[in-house]
């Protein structure tokens, strides 16, 4: 399943510093690593306060529910806590927001007994089985996902830097058609069809390596 990659893959072609960041007098990404090496728990509210509400918005989007999306804020300061050190992320925010991403669909999985049908999540992943190669015996654990993190990211790569953006913000941070528009100035039709075309893009690019998802 698409929705199964790990964290490795968008985190080559989403260029978090690009990213405007309005708040002023935050501490460094440099400064905040270096206290995760030396064990200052201090540096956790740092990097809530740095990336929190990204984060949220990343874990809402999927999870479509506010107490939830706080738990999972809490697994990923303690997973981030765990895994720096021996981890050194070039681009924290990118790290922390794939962890947050893993994260809250993991707890979608669980919960899908609740039916959210109002999760962006739901909608952006009916639109991937578009990409979906069905699997003889339907077995999505056999899928080598550094195999399909490589295909991905290089069909990405082939992409205009616009478009590139444009898959990255529906299918990463599960942003809705009209945010897209609002973001890009583009049409609601222009979004929709290019979305299209780059799903049957990658869904070639998949047959074409034998990728089974």
């Amino acid at each position: 399943m698409i929705d199964q990659i790990p964290r490795e893959v968008f985190v080559s072609t989403i260029d978090e510093r690009k990213i405007e960041n309005k708040e002023e007098a935050q501490p460094s990404d440099e400064s905040i690593i270096e206290r995760f090496f030396a064990r200052i728990e201090e540096a956790i509210g740092d990097l809530q306060q740095k990336y929190g509400k990204y984060c949220f918005t990343i874990g809402f989007h999927i999870l479509a529910d506010e107490s939830d999306t706080e738990e999972c804020l809490n697994d990923t300061w303690l997973r981030t806590w765990n895994s720096i050190p021996p981890e050194r992320p070039q681009c924290l925010k990118s790290y922390v927001g794939c962890i947050t991403r893993n994260l809250a669909i993991n707890m979608y999985r669980r919960d899908t007994a609740k039916k959210r049908e109002g999760s962006r999540y739901n909608v952006a992943l009916d639109e991937l089985t578009d990409c979906m190669v069905p699997s003889k015996d339907n077995v999505s654990e056999s899928v080598d996902h550094k195999a399909l993190s490589d295909v991905i990211n290089a069909y990405l790569a082939t992409l205009p830097e616009e478009k590139r953006n444009i898959f990255v913000r529906r299918y990463f941070y599960m942003d809705s058609i009209e945010e897209i528009c609002d973001r890009y100035g583009r049409n609601e039709s222009f979004i929709k069809v290019n979305l299209h075309r780059m799903r049957e893009g990658l869904r070639k690019e998949l047959l074409k390596s034998d990728i089974i998802v």
